[in-house]
Protein backbone atom coordinates (compact mmCIF):
# COMPACT_ATOMS: atom_id res chain seq x y z
CA UNK A 1 0.00 0.00 0.00
CA UNK A 2 1.56 3.31 -0.90
CA UNK A 3 1.56 5.91 1.67
CA UNK A 4 -0.18 9.30 2.18
CA UNK A 5 2.66 11.15 0.77
CA UNK A 6 2.88 9.10 -2.49
CA UNK A 7 -0.63 9.42 -3.16
CA UNK A 8 -0.64 13.70 -1.74
CA UNK A 9 2.89 14.64 -2.71
CA UNK A 10 5.74 14.31 -1.11
CA UNK A 11 6.39 16.16 2.47
CA UNK A 12 8.67 18.86 2.92
CA UNK A 13 8.59 17.82 6.48
CA UNK A 14 9.71 14.11 7.44
CA UNK A 15 8.07 14.20 10.76
CA UNK A 16 4.57 11.98 10.83
CA UNK A 17 3.02 14.13 13.99
CA UNK A 18 0.78 12.25 16.25
CA UNK A 19 -0.03 14.69 19.30
CA UNK A 20 0.57 18.23 19.90
CA UNK A 21 -0.44 21.08 22.40
CA UNK A 22 1.02 24.48 22.35
CA UNK A 23 3.92 25.38 20.91
CA UNK A 24 4.77 21.66 20.80
CA UNK A 25 4.24 18.55 18.38
CA UNK A 26 5.11 15.06 18.76
CA UNK A 27 6.01 12.63 16.58
CA UNK A 28 5.17 8.73 15.78
CA UNK A 29 8.86 8.00 16.36
CA UNK A 30 8.09 9.50 20.31
CA UNK A 31 10.55 12.69 19.47
CA UNK A 32 8.93 16.27 20.24
CA UNK A 33 9.05 19.22 18.34
CA UNK A 34 9.16 23.12 18.99
CA UNK A 35 7.03 24.01 15.92
CA UNK A 36 7.14 27.46 14.37
CA UNK A 37 5.28 27.03 11.76
CA UNK A 38 1.97 27.24 13.29
CA UNK A 39 0.27 25.56 10.49
CA UNK A 40 1.54 28.35 8.30
CA UNK A 41 -0.29 30.92 10.84
CA UNK A 42 -3.52 29.47 11.05
CA UNK A 43 -2.37 28.21 14.58
CA UNK A 44 -2.27 31.81 16.78
CA UNK A 45 -3.18 29.92 20.10
CA UNK A 46 -1.16 26.95 19.04
CA UNK A 47 -2.05 23.43 18.75
CA UNK A 48 -5.20 22.34 20.22
CA UNK A 49 -5.43 24.93 22.93
CA UNK A 50 -8.26 24.68 24.99
CA UNK A 51 -9.99 27.92 23.94
CA UNK A 52 -10.88 26.79 20.90
CA UNK A 53 -11.21 23.01 21.44
CA UNK A 54 -14.24 24.13 24.08
CA UNK A 55 -15.61 26.28 21.69
CA UNK A 56 -15.83 23.38 19.29
CA UNK A 57 -17.11 21.29 21.71
CA UNK A 58 -20.09 23.19 22.81
CA UNK A 59 -21.30 23.32 18.91
CA UNK A 60 -21.17 19.52 18.98
CA UNK A 61 -22.98 19.36 21.77
CA UNK A 62 -25.20 21.51 21.11
CA UNK A 63 -26.51 19.00 18.04
CA UNK A 64 -25.95 22.50 16.09
CA UNK A 65 -26.20 22.67 11.93
CA UNK A 66 -22.44 21.81 11.63
CA UNK A 67 -22.55 23.67 7.65
CA UNK A 68 -25.57 25.95 6.39
CA UNK A 69 -25.98 28.07 2.99
CA UNK A 70 -27.96 31.51 3.30
CA UNK A 71 -28.98 31.14 6.73
CA UNK A 72 -27.65 33.37 9.61
CA UNK A 73 -26.93 31.44 12.77
CA UNK A 74 -26.02 31.85 16.51
CA UNK A 75 -22.65 30.71 16.14
CA UNK A 76 -22.00 33.18 12.96
CA UNK A 77 -23.67 36.04 14.82
CA UNK A 78 -21.33 35.65 17.53
CA UNK A 79 -18.21 35.64 15.31
CA UNK A 80 -19.02 38.58 13.80
CA UNK A 81 -20.05 40.45 16.85
CA UNK A 82 -16.13 39.75 17.84
CA UNK A 83 -14.80 39.99 15.09
CA UNK A 84 -16.11 44.05 14.58
CA UNK A 85 -14.54 44.51 18.56
CA UNK A 86 -11.40 44.27 16.54
CA UNK A 87 -11.80 46.14 13.66
CA UNK A 88 -10.38 49.97 13.24
CA UNK A 89 -13.04 52.15 14.60
CA UNK A 90 -13.10 53.91 11.19
CA UNK A 91 -14.16 50.68 9.50
CA UNK A 92 -16.18 49.10 12.43
CA UNK A 93 -18.81 52.02 12.62
CA UNK A 94 -19.72 50.64 8.83
CA UNK A 95 -18.67 47.40 8.17
CA UNK A 96 -20.24 44.55 6.60
CA UNK A 97 -18.61 40.64 6.27
CA UNK A 98 -19.11 38.67 3.29
CA UNK A 99 -17.55 35.10 4.27
CA UNK A 100 -16.61 32.95 1.05
CA UNK A 101 -14.39 29.50 0.53
CA UNK A 102 -11.18 29.46 2.53
CA UNK A 103 -9.47 27.78 -0.15
CA UNK A 104 -6.31 28.93 -1.91
CA UNK A 105 -6.90 32.45 -3.42
CA UNK A 106 -10.74 32.77 -3.29
CA UNK A 107 -10.92 35.16 -0.33
CA UNK A 108 -9.06 37.67 -2.34
CA UNK A 109 -11.08 37.12 -5.87
CA UNK A 110 -14.18 37.70 -3.51
CA UNK A 111 -12.34 41.23 -2.64
CA UNK A 112 -11.56 41.46 -5.93
CA UNK A 113 -15.29 40.67 -7.42
CA UNK A 114 -17.08 42.77 -4.86
CA UNK A 115 -14.70 46.28 -5.70
CA UNK A 116 -15.13 45.35 -9.50
CA UNK A 117 -19.29 45.05 -8.87
CA UNK A 118 -19.25 48.57 -6.65
CA UNK A 119 -17.30 50.11 -9.11
CA UNK A 120 -18.13 48.94 -12.41
CA UNK A 121 -14.63 48.83 -13.10
CA UNK A 122 -12.45 45.93 -14.08
CA UNK A 123 -8.30 46.30 -13.24
CA UNK A 124 -7.25 45.15 -9.60
CA UNK A 125 -3.77 46.29 -8.81
CA UNK A 126 -2.28 44.08 -6.99
CA UNK A 127 1.01 46.15 -5.60
CA UNK A 128 3.44 43.53 -4.88
CA UNK A 129 6.16 46.16 -4.30
CA UNK A 130 4.20 49.73 -2.87
CA UNK A 131 6.91 51.70 -3.68
CA UNK A 132 6.28 50.97 -7.43
CA UNK A 133 2.54 51.67 -7.05
CA UNK A 134 2.93 55.27 -8.58
CA UNK A 135 4.23 53.56 -11.93
CA UNK A 136 0.36 51.82 -12.34
CA UNK A 137 -1.67 54.44 -13.02
CA UNK A 138 -2.90 54.90 -9.89
CA UNK A 139 -1.48 58.46 -9.06
CA UNK A 140 -1.16 59.81 -13.17
CA UNK A 141 -3.03 57.73 -14.81
CA UNK A 142 -2.91 57.88 -18.98
CA UNK A 143 -5.08 59.87 -21.11
CA UNK A 144 -8.15 57.98 -21.61
CA UNK A 145 -6.96 55.32 -18.80
CA UNK A 146 -9.62 54.51 -16.40
CA UNK A 147 -8.87 54.24 -12.58
CA UNK A 148 -7.99 50.80 -11.25
CA UNK A 149 -11.40 49.23 -9.50
CA UNK A 150 -9.30 48.63 -6.32
CA UNK A 151 -5.89 48.73 -4.89
CA UNK A 152 -4.28 45.39 -3.17
CA UNK A 153 -1.64 44.95 -0.95
CA UNK A 154 0.08 42.71 1.77
CA UNK A 155 1.47 44.49 4.81
CA UNK A 156 3.80 41.83 5.20
CA UNK A 157 4.40 39.59 2.06
CA UNK A 158 5.24 36.74 4.02
CA UNK A 159 5.82 34.14 1.12
CA UNK A 160 8.24 36.78 -0.87
CA UNK A 161 10.47 36.53 2.56
CA UNK A 162 8.69 38.23 5.32
CA UNK A 163 8.59 41.91 3.24
CA UNK A 164 6.84 44.55 5.20
CA UNK A 165 5.79 46.94 3.57
CA UNK A 166 6.80 50.44 4.95
CA UNK A 167 4.18 52.52 7.10
CA UNK A 168 4.46 55.70 5.13
CA UNK A 169 4.00 54.01 1.80
CA UNK A 170 0.86 52.89 3.03
CA UNK A 171 -0.32 56.09 4.46
CA UNK A 172 0.59 57.35 0.74
CA UNK A 173 -1.07 54.71 -0.75
CA UNK A 174 -4.14 55.20 1.44
CA UNK A 175 -4.12 59.02 0.60
CA UNK A 176 -4.11 58.14 -3.17
CA UNK A 177 -6.58 55.67 -3.29
CA UNK A 178 -8.75 57.96 -1.03
CA UNK A 179 -8.35 60.85 -2.93
CA UNK A 180 -9.58 58.64 -6.26
CA UNK A 181 -12.08 56.86 -5.01
CA UNK A 182 -10.31 53.92 -5.82
CA UNK A 183 -11.27 51.25 -3.07
CA UNK A 184 -7.57 50.02 -0.63
CA UNK A 185 -8.14 46.75 -0.17
CA UNK A 186 -5.56 45.15 2.77
CA UNK A 187 -4.63 41.22 2.83
CA UNK A 188 -4.44 40.00 6.27
CA UNK A 189 -4.18 36.25 5.35
CA UNK A 190 -0.73 35.88 6.30
CA UNK A 191 -0.73 39.05 9.55
CA UNK A 192 -3.71 39.38 11.05
CA UNK A 193 -5.36 38.35 14.54
CA UNK A 194 -2.13 39.76 16.59
CA UNK A 195 0.61 37.62 14.57
CA UNK A 196 2.49 40.85 13.62
CA UNK A 197 2.18 43.03 16.93
CA UNK A 198 -1.29 44.69 16.34
CA UNK A 199 -4.47 43.11 15.90
CA UNK A 200 -4.11 44.11 11.93
CA UNK A 201 -0.97 44.76 10.79
CA UNK A 202 -2.39 47.46 8.95
CA UNK A 203 -2.74 49.27 11.94
CA UNK A 204 0.59 49.64 12.72
CA UNK A 205 0.33 52.89 9.94
CA UNK A 206 -2.77 53.98 11.18
CA UNK A 207 -4.47 53.23 8.20
CA UNK A 208 -7.96 52.40 7.53
CA UNK A 209 -8.55 50.20 4.61
CA UNK A 210 -11.90 49.82 2.23
CA UNK A 211 -11.85 46.27 2.72
CA UNK A 212 -10.12 43.85 4.58
CA UNK A 213 -9.15 39.85 3.45
CA UNK A 214 -9.00 37.70 6.27
CA UNK A 215 -8.10 33.79 6.79
CA UNK A 216 -6.26 31.45 8.17
CA UNK A 217 -5.85 32.71 12.15
CA UNK A 218 -9.36 33.38 12.21
CA UNK A 219 -10.67 30.09 12.05
CA UNK A 220 -8.86 29.72 15.60
CA UNK A 221 -6.83 26.61 13.35
CA UNK A 222 -10.00 25.39 10.89
CA UNK A 223 -10.51 26.79 7.60
CA UNK A 224 -12.65 30.12 7.28
CA UNK A 225 -12.47 33.25 5.27
CA UNK A 226 -14.17 36.53 4.91
CA UNK A 227 -14.16 39.74 3.29
CA UNK A 228 -14.99 42.85 5.21
CA UNK A 229 -16.00 45.85 3.59
CA UNK A 230 -16.79 49.47 3.61
CA UNK A 231 -21.06 49.42 3.66
CA UNK A 232 -21.15 51.33 0.90
CA UNK A 233 -19.07 49.18 -1.18
CA UNK A 234 -22.20 46.80 -1.28
CA UNK A 235 -23.59 44.75 -4.04
CA UNK A 236 -26.31 42.47 -3.81
CA UNK A 237 -23.99 39.88 -5.64
CA UNK A 238 -22.41 37.73 -2.65
CA UNK A 239 -21.66 33.83 -1.98
CA UNK A 240 -24.44 31.96 -0.46
CA UNK A 241 -21.41 30.37 1.40
CA UNK A 242 -21.92 30.92 5.22
CA UNK A 243 -18.48 28.92 6.72
CA UNK A 244 -18.36 26.20 8.59
CA UNK A 245 -19.69 26.17 12.42
CA UNK A 246 -17.04 24.49 13.63
CA UNK A 247 -14.68 27.16 12.76
CA UNK A 248 -16.83 30.02 13.36
CA UNK A 249 -17.18 29.01 16.64
CA UNK A 250 -13.63 28.29 17.11
CA UNK A 251 -12.74 31.64 15.65
CA UNK A 252 -14.92 33.55 18.00
CA UNK A 253 -13.18 31.98 20.49
CA UNK A 254 -9.44 32.53 19.30
CA UNK A 255 -10.46 36.31 18.66
CA UNK A 256 -11.62 36.77 22.28
CA UNK A 257 -8.65 35.27 23.66
CA UNK A 258 -6.02 37.43 21.54
CA UNK A 259 -8.23 40.39 22.77
CA UNK A 260 -8.30 40.39 26.06
CA UNK A 261 -5.02 38.24 27.31
CA UNK A 262 -2.83 40.98 25.04
CA UNK A 263 -1.49 38.80 22.76
CA UNK A 264 -1.26 41.02 20.07
CA UNK A 265 1.07 43.14 22.57
CA UNK A 266 2.68 40.03 23.95
CA UNK A 267 3.95 39.04 20.10
CA UNK A 268 4.91 43.29 19.86
CA UNK A 269 7.34 42.88 22.71
CA UNK A 270 8.78 39.39 22.43
CA UNK A 271 9.42 39.50 18.88
CA UNK A 272 11.11 42.84 19.07
CA UNK A 273 13.34 41.15 21.76
CA UNK A 274 13.58 38.18 19.66
CA UNK A 275 14.65 40.51 16.24
CA UNK A 276 17.30 42.12 18.32
CA UNK A 277 18.92 39.06 19.60
CA UNK A 278 18.50 37.57 15.99
CA UNK A 279 20.23 40.36 13.89
CA UNK A 280 23.57 38.98 16.04
CA UNK A 281 23.40 35.99 14.33
CA UNK A 282 24.83 38.19 11.67
CA UNK A 283 27.66 39.41 13.00
CA UNK A 284 29.08 35.91 13.64
CA UNK A 285 27.89 34.12 11.27
CA UNK A 286 28.45 34.82 7.14
CA UNK A 287 25.74 32.94 6.16
CA UNK A 288 23.05 35.04 7.80
CA UNK A 289 21.84 38.35 5.81
CA UNK A 290 19.10 40.17 6.53
CA UNK A 291 16.84 39.67 9.69
CA UNK A 292 13.39 41.14 9.50
CA UNK A 293 9.97 41.10 10.28
CA UNK A 294 6.95 42.57 12.65
CA UNK A 295 5.74 40.92 15.86
CA UNK A 296 6.09 37.33 15.78
CA UNK A 297 6.64 36.93 11.75
CA UNK A 298 10.10 37.07 11.45
CA UNK A 299 12.52 36.25 8.31
CA UNK A 300 16.14 35.44 8.74
CA UNK A 301 17.88 35.46 4.65
CA UNK A 302 20.15 33.15 4.37
CA UNK A 303 23.24 33.32 1.69
CA UNK A 304 26.19 30.85 1.24
CA UNK A 305 27.96 29.58 3.68
CA UNK A 306 31.05 32.22 2.72
CA UNK A 307 28.57 35.01 2.92
CA UNK A 308 28.02 35.12 -1.11
CA UNK A 309 24.43 35.27 -2.76
CA UNK A 310 22.84 31.58 -2.79
CA UNK A 311 20.21 32.05 -5.39
CA UNK A 312 19.55 28.59 -6.02
CA UNK A 313 16.15 27.92 -7.20
CA UNK A 314 14.20 26.02 -4.77
CA UNK A 315 14.96 21.94 -5.45
CA UNK A 316 18.10 22.55 -7.57
CA UNK A 317 20.23 21.98 -4.53
CA UNK A 318 20.28 22.18 -0.79
CA UNK A 319 20.85 26.01 0.17
CA UNK A 320 21.89 27.38 3.02
CA UNK A 321 18.24 28.40 4.61
CA UNK A 322 17.50 24.22 3.54
CA UNK A 323 20.23 23.19 5.34
CA UNK A 324 19.71 25.11 8.26
CA UNK A 325 15.59 23.70 8.03
CA UNK A 326 17.25 20.39 7.90
CA UNK A 327 19.49 21.17 11.11
CA UNK A 328 16.81 22.70 13.04
CA UNK A 329 14.75 19.58 12.70
CA UNK A 330 17.44 17.59 13.64
CA UNK A 331 17.55 19.68 16.65
CA UNK A 332 13.25 19.28 17.53
CA UNK A 333 12.77 22.82 15.85
CA UNK A 334 10.38 22.62 13.03
CA UNK A 335 10.85 25.91 11.00
CA UNK A 336 9.45 27.52 7.27
CA UNK A 337 10.90 28.34 4.37
CA UNK A 338 10.34 31.66 2.10
CA UNK A 339 11.13 33.57 -0.40
CA UNK A 340 11.56 33.29 -4.16
CA UNK A 341 14.25 31.06 -4.11
CA UNK A 342 13.55 29.50 -0.97
CA UNK A 343 16.24 31.36 1.19
CA UNK A 344 14.76 32.78 3.96
CA UNK A 345 13.93 30.95 7.06
CA UNK A 346 10.44 31.88 8.32
CA UNK A 347 9.37 31.73 12.31
CA UNK A 348 5.58 32.01 12.81
CA UNK A 349 5.88 30.78 16.54
CA UNK A 350 2.21 30.77 18.21
CA UNK A 351 1.31 33.87 20.17
CA UNK A 352 0.98 32.19 23.65
CA UNK A 353 4.89 31.30 22.89
CA UNK A 354 6.67 32.21 26.34
CA UNK A 355 9.90 33.64 26.51
CA UNK A 356 11.48 30.46 28.04
CA UNK A 357 10.53 28.60 24.79
CA UNK A 358 11.48 31.81 22.43
CA UNK A 359 14.90 30.57 24.35
CA UNK A 360 14.71 27.27 23.19
CA UNK A 361 13.67 28.05 19.92
CA UNK A 362 16.56 30.69 19.55
CA UNK A 363 18.93 28.21 21.30
CA UNK A 364 18.17 25.32 18.19
CA UNK A 365 18.50 28.00 15.76
CA UNK A 366 21.75 28.98 16.53
CA UNK A 367 22.99 25.80 16.46
CA UNK A 368 21.58 24.75 13.77
CA UNK A 369 22.99 27.78 11.87
CA UNK A 370 26.50 27.52 12.99
CA UNK A 371 26.58 23.97 11.77
CA UNK A 372 25.63 25.01 8.32
CA UNK A 373 28.45 27.55 8.87
CA UNK A 374 30.52 25.02 9.67
CA UNK A 375 30.04 23.09 6.76
CA UNK A 376 31.20 19.72 5.78
CA UNK A 377 34.65 19.98 7.05
CA UNK A 378 33.61 20.52 10.04
CA UNK A 379 35.19 23.72 11.40
CA UNK A 380 33.51 26.73 12.54
CA UNK A 381 35.10 30.54 11.81
CA UNK A 382 36.40 31.63 14.77
CA UNK A 383 34.33 34.51 15.31
CA UNK A 384 31.02 32.08 15.10
CA UNK A 385 31.93 29.64 17.85
CA UNK A 386 30.29 31.78 20.90
CA UNK A 387 26.85 32.42 18.77
CA UNK A 388 24.79 29.88 20.34
CA UNK A 389 25.64 30.41 23.81
CA UNK A 390 25.38 34.60 23.21
CA UNK A 391 21.98 33.70 21.56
Amino acid sequence: MRDAAARTGASVLPVVPVRARGLTIEGADGRRYLDCLSGAGALPLGHNHPVALRAIREVLDAGAPLQVAGLTTPVEEAFVTELMRTLPPGLADRARVRFCDPAGKNPVATAAGLVRAATGRTRVIHSTDADRAAGTGLADPRPGEALPAGMLLEPVRGRDGVLPTPDAVLRRLRHGTAERSVPLIVDETETGVGRTGAFWAVGHSGVVPDVLVLSKAIGGGLPLAAVVYRDDLHTEEGSAFRGNQLAMAAGAATLAHVREHGLAEHAAALGGRTLARLRGLADDFPCVGDVRGLGLMIGIELTAPDGTADAAPRGTRLNAAAAVQRECLRRGLIVDLAGPSGNVVRLLPPLIVTEEQMSAVLDRLADAVQAVQRGPSGHAPPHGVHAARRL
